[in-house]
């Protein structure tokens, strides 16, 4: 098994990212399934294609205006993005299904 790790935090399923600054990370088609990326810094940071199924990204955000997440093909079925401060970012084509949006701010979100 592969151990893949950024910004000196390990990616993999379950991993506890809390409050863990991932701007500018390139994750995609990372697994990240049931993963804890609460308070997490994703500025930037691009997830196409990763499994983010189940995991926690309650207050997941953006910290510079005009920055963005790229979720392009993401699954994040049953994630958790409650207060997750996610404006301008893209989620093209990903899965949402199950997902809880509660009070998620997508302003200027592409959500198709």
């Amino acid at each position: 098994m592969v151990v893949v790790e950024v910004n000196g935090y390990t990616i993999e399923p379950g991993a506890n990212l809390r409050e863990a600054d991932l701007e500018g990370a390139n994750l995609s088609g990372a697994n990240l399934s049931n993963a804890n990326l609460e308070e997490a810094v994703i500025d930037l940071t691009d997830f196409t294609g990763a499994n983010l199924s189940g995991a926690n990204l309650h207050w997941a955000h953006i910290t510079w205006w005009g920055s963005s997440a790229n979720f392009l093909g993401a699954n994040l079925t049953r994630a958790n993005l409650t207060l997750a401060f996610v404006e301008r970012s893209n989620f093209a084509y990903a899965d949402l299904s199950g997902a809880d949006l509660t009070e998620a701010n997508l302003v200027r979100a592409l959500l198709i």
